[in-house]
């Protein structure tokens, strides 16, 4: 290829030239991977590492190959519906044999959601699944039917939203990992739960009817809560007052033995004395609690008839006097 046949060239010029392709051979090797990029380095056609955003270096055509898919964009994959959008409009179309699922109480129920996934490892990604949107699909379409399947509608439709969303996402992201797909979910919504279209009507008489109930279930409760408190309050006071009635009467009990048996024990050490004793608190109790009138015996000498106004006498005694009451020298 050189003029004169290359006759005039030594060997050393054969090596330089050498050297200078392979370096060009080898220098094809050197890649970048941009931030949002994995490098798939393939040898032979066979994936054999993974490689970070920045320079590279592989093995040149045709030993090795290295691929840069995007990693960073999300992508989204619709289950239980299609939509469409035109210029003006957007259509929704309901896909049942897709959202109609059975709950764990044995009703259906139309889910319609949404899963956002992105690809964590390119590597992975590439060769260890056919079809990842259809695999991402049918996996989060079954974790979803799972979870939906140990659920109450009731739960389902209201307070258990939330909860269904967290754990198949979790239990989608489990299946893929063991499927080694190299893609990470990063979100996954409900976009509508409703029974289905077809016996709705009905649904919404049931949930009215539950909704009556669980008001009338709420009502007796607060009448249960009002009136039990005042109830066991009510007992506990008539308890209370039967165990204070019976500490008294053991109390008085207790004081008429202790009383009796004094008495008794002074009698027997001076019966007489205490006889007269008795005697005298007796007549001391009862004529405290009537009207006397003490008249000296000497009143009735002379034949004349005693006489005694009482009622004026009590008149007196109640601090009412009557004006020209008097008294005779004796009375009855």
């Amino acid at each position: 290829m050189l003029p004169g046949g290359g006759s005039g060239l030594g060997k050393s010029a054969y090596l330089l030239v050498g050297l200078a392709i392979l370096l060009i051979w080898l220098f094809t090797g050197v890649y970048r991977v941009q931030t949002n990029e994995q490098g798939v380095v393939l040898r032979f056609g066979k994936w054999i590492e993974t490689t970070e955003p920045g320079l590279n270096w592989h093995l040149p055509w045709p030993i090795e190959a290295v691929l840069t898919p995007s990693v960073t964009s999300v992508q989204q994959i619709d289950i239980g519906f299609q939509s469409t959008s035109s210029e003006r409009t957007r259509t929704r179309r309901d896909v049942e044999e897709e959202s109609l699922m059975l709950t764990g109480d044995q009703n259906i129920i139309d889910i319609d959601f949404t899963v956002q996934w992105k690809i964590a490892d390119a590597g992975q990604y590439l060769f260890n699944i056919r079809e990842p949107e259809q695999t991402v699909k049918i996996a989060a379409e079954s974790a979803m039917r799972e979870i939906v399947g140990r659920t109450d509608i009731q739960q389902a439709l209201t307070e258990a939203r939330g909860t269904v969303e967290t754990e198949a996402r979790t239990l989608l992201q489990v299946t893929l990992n063991d499927y080694e797909a190299g893609i990470e979910i990063t979100d996954l919504a409900l976009q509508d739960v409703q029974p289905p279209s077809a016996v709705i009507d009905a649904f919404n008489d049931v949930l009215r009817a539950q909704q009556d109930r669980d008001r009338a279930r709420n009502e007796a409760d607060r009448y249960r809560n009002d009136i039990l408190p005042r109830a066991r309050g009510e007992a506990l006071r008539v308890v209370q007052g039967a165990e204070a009635y019976k500490e008294r009467l053991e109390n008085e009990a207790e004081g008429d033995a202790q009383r009796f048996l004094s008495v008794f024990n002074a009698y027997r050490q001076s019966p007489d004395v205490t006889r007269r004793r008795m005697y005298l608190e007796t007549m001391q109790g009862v004529l405290s609690q009537t009207d006397k009138v003490i008249l000296d015996g000497q009143a009735g000498a002379g034949g004349a008839v005693p006489y005694l106004p009482l009622n004026e006498l009590r008149r007196v005694q109640n601090g009412n006097p009557s004006p020209g009451s008097a008294a005779g020298g004796s009375g009855n």
